[in-house]
């Protein structure tokens, strides 16, 4: 059988892991400095627990994990061919399609242990059963970040600057978009579909990937009417700075309390954030109103497709890569109410860890120089050099320099052979000479110089 591995999946190779790590490494650190500390929650959720959170198309796209040993014991037989058996039947778990709805399960489960506000991330995997393509796989990590227990805007002020400084510290160029839900229900309010809110967003988030055109047509298909459709077009459409979009809109849904209230949300964010509408449009660009080339955007076609956001969305676009999202979130005032806590409201941002990847590498941002792996390769002619070679190693460890020793004498070619394809910066030659001088040849594998070191001085050469 020729090995294999599922389609939407991938393994790393060393080189890979330690970019990945790259990745999570910068994401982690900012995570950090803005007060947030780290949980797991399991690979599997129960059904329940996922069903229901994501709307009828997250749904779909649940792998659903079968009950294990003889659970078709209690099936009935002529039960086992019916295509539409409750997945309850076979499958009571799921592997988990984001990191939200868990957390969301963890903060009331463990709601006695927590003090709120609680600023927790994430750094796991997750799984959709979509189709695979550039971007977007079955199985992906996601950095997430959220601050669930309080009501404040400033914490989504806090998330967009968070946002900015990761990639920045990344060098990527992004757009961060954001919108509010509340806006979105008012509209569906002036159209007179309030009733199909779910059905509007779903569809208008597609806007940037199937067109218009495929937009109203899907929204034709949902029961909007035509005459909604033509009422809901400009308002897509709109153009200006930020507080341009703005003052139009408060027009527009000035007989939209929700509306309004989302325009306000939207407007104390921004201010927040640096931006303000007395200045000229070409200095209405940034986060804190630093020239760095990360814009913050109001883009009503950004509804995120998610049923449990209630507030102000966003999301993150690369500006120098034809790719999907690099990052995404917003509000939910009440997700934990559906197991049983409510009133809890929280906010959070996930990062893309894959797409971030795969922006890196098509810019060629990634850092040149090994973050990982030895420093120094100890490569020896014979026993004698072995022997010598390995207490020199312990000693080169221990002073925090991370080294290894070729296993086996064998020809120096093939020793340094291995300390290019391993990346390996420094070799440390061992021959008779050198155990008489007590001492190493010291050679610089990038630029091809040897020295003469004694081995009392290795650790401070290298430091």
């Amino acid at each position: 059988m020729k090995p294999s591995i599922p389609k939407g999946t991938r393994d790393f190779s060393p080189v890979e892991m330690e970019r990945r790590n790259y990745i999570f490494n910068t994401i982690k650190d900012v995570f950090y400095r803005y007060g947030f500390k780290q949980i797991e929650t399991p690979a599997m959720e129960n059904l329940s627990t996922l069903l229901g959170k994501y709307g009828e198309e997250g749904d779909k796209l649940l792998f659903k994990v079968l009950n294990s040993g003889d659970f078709m014991k209690n099936v009935a037989v002529e039960m086992q061919c019916i295509a539409s058996l409750q997945a309850t039947q076979i499958c009571e778990k799921g592997l988990r399609y984001d990191l939200t709805v868990p957390f969301a399960r963890y903060v009331v489960q463990h709601q006695a242990e927590i003090t709120f506000p609680f600023r927790r991330f994430q750094i796991q995997p997750v799984w959709r059963a979509d189709r695979p393509q550039k971007g977007r796989y079955r199985e992906f990590y996601q950095c997430d970040a959220d601050i669930i227990g309080s009501n404040s805007l400033i914490n989504e002020v806090e998330l967009i600057e968070m946002l900015d400084e990761v990639f920045n510290k990344l060098q990527i160029r992004v757009a961060i978009k954001i919108n509010n839900r509340k806006i979105l229900a008012g509209i569906a309010e002036l159209i007179g579909q309030a009733d199909k809110i779910t059905d509007i967003t779903i569809a208008i988030d597609k806007l940037d990937k199937i067109g218009l055109e495929n937009v109203n047509n899907e929204l034709l298909a949902k029961g909007i009417s035509q005459n909604s459709i033509k009422l809901l077009q400009p308002i897509l459409l709109l153009q200006g700075t930020n507080f341009e979009k703005l003052a139009k809109l408060k027009d527009i849904l000035k007989n939209s309390k929700i509306g309004l209230k989302g325009i306000e949300e939207v407007e104390t964010i921004l201010r927040h954030c640096g931006l303000d509408p007395q200045l000229p449009e070409k200095q209405e660009i940034t986060c804190q109103a630093r020239n760095d080339g990360n814009s913050i955007e109001l883009d009503l076609t950004l509804a995120r497709g998610l049923n449990y956001y209630t507030g102000a969305i966003l999301e993150v676009k690369a500006l120098d890569v034809q790719i999907g999202s690099v990052s995404g979130g917003g509000r939910y005032d009440n997700l934990t109410g559906v197991f049983g806590l409510q009133g809890i409201s929280g906010v959070g941002v996930s990062f893309g860890a894959d797409r971030i990847y795969d922006v890196l590498d098509e810019l060629n941002l990634f850092p040149t120089q090994s973050l990982s792996g030895a420093k120094l390769l100890f490569a020896t002619f014979d026993e004698n050099g072995f022997n010598y070679a390995l207490p020199l190693l312990r000693q080169v460890r221990k002073n925090g320099i991370p080294a290894e020793i070729y296993p086996e004498p064998a020809k120096m070619k093939k020793q340094m052979q291995y300390a290019n394809d391993n990346n390996i910066p420094f070799v440390a030659i061992v021959g008779d000479e050198e155990i008489k001088n007590q001492s190493v040849m010291l050679k610089n594998m990038t630029s091809g110089e040897q020295k003469l070191v004694v081995k009392k001085e290795i650790i401070n050469f290298l430091i």
